[in-house]
């Protein structure tokens, strides 16, 4: 083939691939994103380009961990210590152990040098230290609307790992879930969520970390409680008592974090608890520690706390 053949052939597929660009019009951002090899993702701290299907992920958020679990995403570092059962894979030695969920360990997370971290509430404070090491993003869920940051946050993970429909569809059912829940919460009666934690108890009311039951799924309210966000209200057996809840909610925060097992029972087993209808009707439901107190917004995860509510419903 003659050298005049090949600059007149590399000039026509020029002229082509150009006509081609200006039929198509402007490439969108998405397709932008991609060709780069990176996403633009908004998170609690601001806004971040991320690599698009990262090889080294860490997260300090276990509701994260379960969704990447669900969309079968490999995780290179985790904090290790309180895993619960269901993400027990993950305290392998084949994986980094990057600290706890308060306090990264910044030298094993540099030398591992990921290529994306995930942070939310508990480290949210190690945001611009961690952001020096690698590409960071805070996945908090917000707990004045839960759902909706909660379906952002898998949205924005579903995006990162090319997952979108995957998300979408686990999301579709989670919706039917609390749909159904919601529709039939009213007629159950009020409900009162407690944590118990070193033999005290703590209330949480609508708005609160686990304000889920109230906000998102319809459990009228027992009473008023003070406390907002991760911090609820100190009470007594006489408040518990005097809200009479027709179901009650514990949360054990002792066996979330290892402490010790059956603390709650021994703390409710009070005659003025007894006294409730909630107790008198065996409407007591102990909820899964770690699910609730350690885990959270994850797409597994939701779907088995929404359950549990579901299936305290249904005992009406």
């Amino acid at each position: 083939m003659s050298k005049k053949y090949l600059l007149t052939f590399a000039a026509t597929a020029a002229v082509l691939a150009l006509t081609a660009c200006g039929q198509s019009g402007t490439v969108g951002a998405q397709d932008q994103e991609t060709a780069s090899g990176t996403v633009s993702i908004t998170h609690a701290q601001g806004t971040q380009d991320v690599p698009v299907n990262p090889k080294k992920v860490y997260t300090f958020d276990l509701g994260v961990l379960d969704t990447l679990d669900v969309l079968e995403v490999p995780v290179a570092g985790v904090p290790q210590a309180n895993l619960p059962e269901a993400l027990q894979e993950y305290a392998s030695k084949d994986l980094t152990n990057i600290g706890t969920m308060k306090e990264p360990d910044f030298e094993a997370i540099s030398a591992g040098a990921p290529d994306l971290i995930i942070i939310s509430g508990r480290t949210a404070g190690s945001y611009a230290e961690l952001s020096k090491i690698a590409p960071t993003i805070d996945l908090s869920v917000d707990a004045k609307s839960p759902i909706e940051s909660f379906k952002t946050v898998s949205a924005s993970l579903g995006k990162i790992f090319d997952k979108e429909a995957v998300v979408a569809e686990k999301i579709k059912a989670i919706d039917a879930k609390i749909a159904d829940t919601k529709a039939k919460a009213p007629a159950a009666g009020t409900g009162l969520i407690v944590l118990t934690s070193g033999g005290e108890l703590t209330a949480y009311g609508a708005g609160s970390r686990f304000g889920l039951i109230h906000d998102v799924l319809g459990v009228p309210t027992a009473t008023d409680v003070k406390g907002e966000g991760s911090h609820g209200e100190a009470i007594s057996h006489e408040f518990i008592a005097k809200a009479n809840p027709g179901s009650l909610y514990v949360i054990d925060r002792d066996v979330a974090t290892g402490e010790s097992a059956g603390a709650a029972k021994a703390v409710l087993d009070n005659p003025l608890v007894k006294g409730t209808d909630a107790a008198k009707n065996d409407r007591i439901t102990y909820l899964e520690p770690a699910s609730w107190y350690l885990v959270g917004y994850g797409l597994n995860n939701v779907d088995a706390m929404v359950g549990a509510i579901a299936g305290s419903v249904a005992k009406a």
